[in-house]
């Protein structure tokens, strides 16, 4: 009978099949200037993105999902690239147009297939009315939700320490 593999083997089998997802992406120019831009508290971009691209990956993975087009599209899905707390947008405000603007600069980046355009023009879903279509789409804009919260709320829980501590 042969041992299960132990989870440091299958964390790392999937870190590197995720890296193969993005591979081709990650290093690019745009990717890399989300590192420029805070997005909630103290995270970059860059580091949202990674946070919902690697758990859509592992929930998509697990559940029989294209587990590669969630990770994709979860890299890309607030690729808008500007200080979206400075930046005043002419035609309304960022949580409404950034989908579209971040499916645009994506869409410079590489041919998105279906799943991945929806998982990025739909991720702030119910702001932007129109549900996701895909079981990904789903995935990718609770996960958002939930890296939004944790990561928002995480800066709260450091300073309640150090005051308690």
């Amino acid at each position: 009978m042969r041992n299960a593999p132990n989870k440091e083997c299958q964390l790392s089998d999937d870190l590197k099949e995720y890296n193969e997802c993005v591979a081709h992406i990650i290093n690019s120019v745009q990717v890399q200037k989300m590192r420029d831009f805070k997005h909630h508290s103290v995270i970059s971009c860059y580091e949202h993105s990674i946070n919902v691209s690697m758990k859509s990956y592992k929930i998509c993975k697990l559940l029989g999902f294209n587990y590669k087009s969630a990770a994709i599209g979860g890299l890309l899905h607030d690729l808008f690239l500007y200080d979206w707390h400075t930046t005043k947008l002419d035609d309304g405000m960022h949580g409404f147009l950034h989908p579209k603007i971040a499916l645009g600069n994506a869409a410079k980046l590489l041919e998105l297939n279906k799943i991945e355009k929806d998982i990025i023009v739909k991720h702030m879903f119910p702001l932007t009315m129109v549900p996701p279509f895909y079981r990904e789409s789903i995935v990718v804009c609770l996960v958002d939700k939930y890296c939004a919260i944790t990561e928002t709320l995480s800066i709260y829980f450091k300073l309640k320490n150090r005051i308690l501590s």
